[in-house]
């Protein structure tokens, strides 16, 4: 058995929504998923602790570097 838990929804562009989940299976291991859903398309992303603070890293510099316009609007449910 599993317990998924919601955590947050952020919306990106492209009518695109990802879902930020945690998933814990049996015996304890916890991933946190990533559900990107566009249309009726939806694509599954579950990384565990390492890999996510690797990515974490990466997307934070990247925004960093990158940051929005202006007039950008911030989309977090």
């Amino acid at each position: 058995m599993t317990d998924t838990t919601d955590i947050k929804t952020i919306s990106a562009p492209w009518n695109k929504d990802i879902d930020l989940q945690e998933k814990e299976y049996e015996g304890g291991f916890r991933v946190i998923r990533l559900r990107i859903k566009e249309g009726r398309r939806i694509t599954d992303l579950e990384l565990d602790s390492l890999t996510a603070a690797r990515l974490g890293d990466f997307l934070k510099a990247w925004a960093d570097d990158n940051p929005p316009p202006p007039d950008a609007e911030e989309s977090v449910s």
